[in-house]
C-alpha cells in the first residue's frame, strides 16, 4: 500500500517518537538519551518550543498505521537586514529508520518550502554537520546553495 502522508505540529505526545526516531541516527546516537520513560529535559524543551510562536515543530505520519516516520522544526527569524525580511530555518529533520529513501525526507522540505512561502520567508535555510555528505548531497539536489560558510562554538 503506498504511503499516505499527514503533516502536522507535534503534540507533547508525540515527543517519545520525535525523540526516538532522532536517537535512531547515526550521529543522534552519540547526543541523545533514549529511554523509556523519557528523562524530562525532552518535555521541557517541547514545552518551551511549543509555546513560541516563531517556531514550528512538525511531524509526518503514515496515514495507513499512525505511525510518526518523520519530524522537522521550522524557526521564523524575524530581523532588521533585507527590509525587515523574515527568514526560515529548517532544523532537526529526520525520518525513522525504515522508511528512509522512501522520499520522506523531501516531502517533509517540500511542506517547509511551502509553510515558509505562506509565511512570507523571503529565504529558507538550514545547515548540515560536515559529517554528512549524503545529507549534504540531498539538500544540494533540492536546490540550496552552500553560500556562506558556518561556524559554532560550544559553550
Amino acid at each position: 500500500m503506498p504511503l499516505k502522508l499527514i503533516f502536522r505540529e507535534a503534540t507533547e505526545k508525540d515527543v517519545s517518537s520525535i525523540v526516538k526516531i532522532i536517537a535512531s541516527d547515526t550521529l543522534g546516537k552519540l547526543r541523545e538519551h533514549y529511554q523509556d520513560p523519557l528523562p524530562e529535559k525532552y518535555n521541557k524543551a517541547f514545552s518551551i518550543i511549543d509555546k513560541d510562536p516563531s517556531n514550528e515543530l512538525i511531524v509526518v505520519e503514515d496515514e495507513n498505521t499512525s505511525t510518526i516516520i518523520g519530524t522537522l522544526q521550522l524557526t521564523f527569524i524575524q530581523y532588521l537586514a533585507y527590509q525587515g525580511g523574515l527568514r526560515a530555518q529548517i532544523e532537526n529533520v529526520f525520518v525513522r529508520e525504515g522508511y528512509r529513501g522512501e522520499g520522506i525526507g523531501k516531502e517533509l522540505f517540500k511542506w517547509a518550502i511551502e509553510r515558509a512561502k505562506e509565511k512570507n520567508a523571503h529565504l529558507v535555510q538550514l545547515t548540515s554537520d560536515k559529517q554528512r555528505a549524503k545529507a549534504i548531497k540531498f539538500y544540494e539536489n533540492l536546490g540550496f546553495k552552500a553560500t556562506h560558510e558556518g561556524f559554532k562554538l560550544h559553550i
